[in-house]
């Protein structure tokens, strides 16, 4: 039987995880349907028959102007309206990599006080100024009311970036959301499993080892690392080695995230 949990994939202008984006969804039992976003401007009313919108990874339009700056222009100023209207009306948004670079330049992350559309921090070059292309340990907070995240612990993904430090320069800010839980995973010491900023387990050097944002219903969500890319045990680089220790696992982890949300919907 066909799934009634719809997603939106946008696509087109240098984003390019749209494939196993879409295998993610599928595999977690929605319907993914890929549209160019050319083709969603045209008639932004179409957002409205979906249940979940995703922003995926990439370079769109060359990470010019900073990345995901001029793409997030884009949205606000073509989108914004029915935007708006897809998060009140308690639909959910992902965004990964490049994709969570468009959110927090738009204004969506860290949405608080429901103001969606005025960005409040950034996403800036890595501290160690070059592009890394690595596994990233990840600890998952349990007080966070991110609905991608529930119930998960420790686990790797991979990330590709240059530009994925979180900043801001208002600490009262930063403290605010971390107050309202809006800090669901971070970079973590793989020996500790606590939260880090160091080199090379924090990849970018992010305030607090934000590895990614929620908005306060957890229903807005982003981050740097892919958990598209980790959707079968095979994908780690050390399977063979968790194979022979009986450590395998029957899914990749990234999995995981996509399946709380696809269960999520079928109870909204």
């Amino acid at each position: 039987m066909a799934s009634n949990v719809s997603v939106l994939i946008i696509t087109g202008y240098g984003l390019n995880c749209e494939a196993e984006s879409s295998a993610a969804w599928e595999m977690a039992g929605a319907r993914a349907e890929r549209v160019h976003f050319s083709d969603l401007v045209g008639r932004p009313a179409r957002l409205g028959d979906y249940a979940a919108l995703m922003f995926i990874g990439g370079f769109s339009y060359g990470d010019h102007m900073t990345s995901g700056h001029v793409f997030a222009l884009r949205v606000r100023r073509r989108l914004g309206a029915e935007l708006e209207k897809f998060i009140k009306a308690g639909k959910l948004i992902l965004g990964v990599c490049n994709g969570f670079q468009i959110m927090v330049k738009l204004g969506l992350l860290p949405g608080l006080d429901g103001e969606y559309f005025t960005q409040k921090l950034s996403i800036m070059q890595n501290d160690c100024g070059t592009f890394q292309n690595r596994w990233a340990p990840l600890r998952f907070e349990p007080s966070s009311p991110c609905v991608f995240t529930k119930g998960l612990g420790h686990f790797s993904l991979p990330v590709r970036h240059g530009e994925g430090k979180v900043f801001t320069p208002d600490r009262k800010l930063l403290e605010r959301m971390e107050a309202l839980g809006c800090v669901p995973c971070r970079y973590a010491d793989p020996s500790t499993g606590e939260a880090t900023r160091e080199f090379p387990w924090n990849p970018n050097g992010a305030l607090n080892a934000i590895a990614g944002l929620c908005d306060p219903t957890g229903r807005v969500f982003g981050l740097m690392p892919h958990p598209e890319s980790y959707l079968y045990p095979e994908n780690h680089p050390q399977w063979e080695l968790q194979k022979i220790r009986g450590e395998l696992p029957k899914e990749g982890s990234g999995l995981l995230l996509f399946r709380n949300a696809v269960e999520h919907l079928r109870k909204y």
